[in-house]
């Protein structure tokens, strides 16, 4: 079966003898297309007005099954959707016609997908199908004006084993004068009419990301956006949206998805005047307009979208499934996270050869596998204040140049990784000294400086080549096994004075497909480089620039039992796969709270475990615990990393305690954490039933890292007895933890 297909085909008339054999189809006459993928079914349809309506987006349909009312009698005439008329005057067809990209105009009161000014001054814009065809495995659908040369080309995939649907979408500009986008979106999705929908998403500051929110859909819009030249940590370009009383953790419907972009955006969510669902998701309109020249087009991103009949947890296992396959570099065949230390907490800006090898030392002591020299190893870099743009090793702290420390790491069984930060340039700088035309400004205005640094202008070409050039000779030059792309600041004076003044925003644009261009680029000729995208934490985080990244830094804030709360809600959305978590010093800078590192190491075991507290700082008995941990971890790695997740306690609200579980794909091996937040005297907290285990096998269970099970707990049973009676850890005390391992019995 191929890795995508689409089935695009009459609703009436024509029928598919299976899932397995179905392929993309259009038949002559049909202007009603349908999508199907495992347990997802998408339809679409051309009106006899012309418009492209969407038809159903849900549960699974049978293949005979009509979304077209068809008179027997007419049976044999082509099917065809039929267009709303006027409700009122202050209703016409155009604003109550549900449109599957609407242009703005002819009365459109809800979200266009597009919206345009010609170079008449015309703001009117009616967008109505003229052509549909199949390229491979994408269905095309042609838009086009119904006076002016400009059409959208919109594209549909779908994944077959998740139902996860990709949409662009791509204006062209047919005339002979310039076309002004003042909006675009990547596509438009709606559901049908009602009143008990609830609108998921994530939101937050710097180390505070992920926090969960849900409020009701409306006809008050709802705007999720980032203004600030990248992904923010204030809003996530994700949503789900649930039904009130009908949907859960592990039952009801849930439709999902995420915008695969990595700079401004905005996506929108709200009924439309006729109760009907509308997502709408692309550029952010904010400072952005797009002058489109003669013959020009302009591609949005894709919106990812999906849909999942049970609940919240179903949608999140379908799209990190969806992410591992589809997303991530080298997809299924991808190598499990290895346990990294990085030097940032024990050394700052004060790295050195010698310190660092002696780090090294004891970090491979413990059993890591990647060694990560932080900032402070290039230029002048001494504090924030110097140094950045000059990508050459510092000759005082490694006069010999990088290669003896990367050799003592490799012989010591570890690769060697680097922190980066090349996007931005500190006003201490000989990059910034020859070139201060390559920040983003605006002429006699201030350039504003955050954490004492600007942002370099990667919409020009000068400054894309420049970077890749000097990151492509460090990596050539020296055994780097893994860069940490860092990115601290967001934009300001977002100009770009060189260009005419009316494509000067396309900064918006071409910034990040030059981001993209550096990274595919390096990749490409450095094909085992790893690379770990980070923005002060999760500034960053999206589809995007998760094609091109291998791991994720979700938060700054290291804090164990923060991050139980972070991580939960980054995998509301996105794979633990990719999800770090470190193990850092007690008290935690981030809130002063002290943890033990027992409870550290078991909090960021549920994603990929690194280390960066200062070994030069830790006793035998801290190496002795460090030892065990990472040891049990690579037990469980592939559970964890690749397996499927399961919510059983999150961790929220007042409640003492959290539970979260993992079981490998083929269901061999599952891992229960039990956190305790808090107890009381003689508490009676209830067992914990393990999920997602095969009821009809048998399963060993153990305590990670060794140690007795408690009273009363068998030492094997079926997957049946541990998800309906469970099992009862008896913590007692504040941020206590322990975890369950399941091993199938051959």
């Amino acid at each position: 079966m191929p890795r995508n297909w689409i089935i695009a085909a009459a609703l009436a008339g024509a029928s598919w003898s299976s899932i397995v054999d179905a392929k993309v189809t259009a038949p002559a006459g049909s202007k009603v297309f349908r999508l199907d993928g495992n347990g997802v079914t998408y339809a679409l349809g051309v009106d006899d007005k012309g418009y492209l309506q969407p038809l159903y987006w849900g549960a699974p349909l049978g293949a005979d099954d009509a979304l077209v009312a068809v008179d027997p009698a007419r049976a044999n005439e082509p099917v065809m959707v039929k267009a709303p008329g006027e409700l009122s005057g202050f209703d016409p067809a155009g604003s109550v016609t549900p449109q599957e990209y609407p242009g703005q105009g002819e009365g459109l009161v809800s979200e266009p997908g597009i919206k345009t000014v010609f170079a008449d001054g015309n703001r009117d814009l009616v967008l109505k199908y003229r052509a549909h065809h199949v390229e491979g495995e994408t269905l095309v659908v042609e838009l086009a004006d119904i006076r002016r040369p400009l059409t959208v080309t919109l594209r549909y995939t779908m994944d077959p084993e998740t139902g996860v649907i990709g949409r662009s979408a791509t204006v062209r500009n047919g005339d002979t004068r310039p076309v002004r986008v003042d909006q675009i979106a990547a596509a438009v999705f709606t559901l049908p009419v009602g009143d008990d929908y609830r609108l998921h998403y994530l939101t937050g500051r710097h180390a505070a990301e992920w926090t969960q929110k849900d409020v009701p859909v409306t006809p008050a819009l709802t705007v999720l956006e980032s203004r600030r030249g990248s992904t923010g940590h204030g809003n996530n370009p994700w949503f789900a949206i649930a039904r009130e009383g009908k949907t859960s953790e592990e039952s009801g419907p849930v439709w999902y998805g995420a915008l695969a972009w990595s700079g401004s955006f905005r996506i929108s969510v709200g009924q439309d005047n006729l109760g009907r669902v509308r997502i709408a998701g692309g550029y952010n309109s904010y400072d952005f307009s797009w002058s489109l020249k003669p013959g020009e087009t302009l591609d949005t991103p894709v919106f990812y979208a999906g849909f999942a009949g049970d609940g919240i947890g179903g949608a999140s296992r379908r799209f990190h499934d969806f992410q591992m396959r589809r997303i991530l570099p080298d997809g299924e065949r991808a190598k499990l996270r290895p346990v990294l230390y990085n030097s940032w907490e024990a050394t700052a800006f004060n790295v050195t050869e010698a310190g660092q090898a002696a780090l090294a030392q004891k970090a491979a002591a413990i059993g890591v596998e990647r060694f990560v020299v932080d900032d402070g190893w290039f230029g002048a870099r001494d504090s924030d204040k110097a140094g950045l743009g000059d990508w050459t090793v510092n000759p005082r702290k490694f006069p010999n140049g990088l290669k003896p420390l990367i050799d003592r790491v490799k012989a010591l069984g570890m690769d060697f990784g680097l922190w980066v930060e090349p996007e931005m340039v500190n006003a201490d700088s000989d990059l910034y000294r020859a070139h201060p035309d390559w920040v983003l400004n605006f002429p006699d205005r201030p350039r504003t400086e955050g954490r004492n640094q600007m942002v370099l202008n990667l919409a020009r070409t000068d400054v894309r080549d420049h970077l890749l050039t000097v990151l492509d000779k460090l990596v050539s030059e020296n055994d780097i096994a893994f860069l940490k792309w860092d990115y601290n600041r967001n934009w300001t004076e977002a100009g770009w004075p060189e260009m005419p003044v009316e494509d000067q925003q396309r900064v918006y644009v071409d910034y990040v497909r030059n981001l993209y261009h550096i990274l595919a680029e390096l990749r490409r000729r450095h094909p085992t480089l790893e690379i770990e995208a980070c923005s002060g934490g999760g500034g960053r985080i999206d589809l995007g620039i998760l094609r091109y990244s291998d791991q994720v830094w979700p938060s700054d804030n290291t804090d164990p039992a923060d991050r139980l709360i972070i991580q939960d809600g980054f995998t509301r959305a996105y794979a633990p796969a990719v999800m770090m978590a470190w193990v850092t010093d007690s008290p935690n800078w981030a809130n002063t709270r002290v943890t033990s590192l027992d409870y550290r190491f078991l909090s960021s075991m549920q994603g990929s475990l690194g280390i960066g507290a200062n070994l030069d700082h830790w006793g035998d008995a801290d190496v002795a615990t460090a030892r065990k941990w990472v040891a049990a971890y690579k037990t469980i790695r592939r559970t964890v990393q690749r397996g499927r997740l399961y919510r059983i306690a999150p961790p929220q609200g007042d409640d003492a305690t959290a539970a979260t579980m993992y079981v490998a794909q083929d269901g061999a091996q599952g891992v229960l954490f039990q956190m305790l937040h808090a107890s009381m005297w003689r508490d009676n907290p209830a067992a914990i039933r393990a999920e997602g285990l095969d009821a009809k096998r048998t399963y060993r269970v153990s305590v990670l890292g060794g140690g007795k099970l408690p009273d009363g707990v068998p030492v094997q049973a079926s997957g049946a007895y541990w998800m309906e009676r469970g099992l009862r850890a008896p913590l007692k005390g504040d941020y206590v933890g322990t975890a369950f391992v399941f091993e199938a019995v051959k």
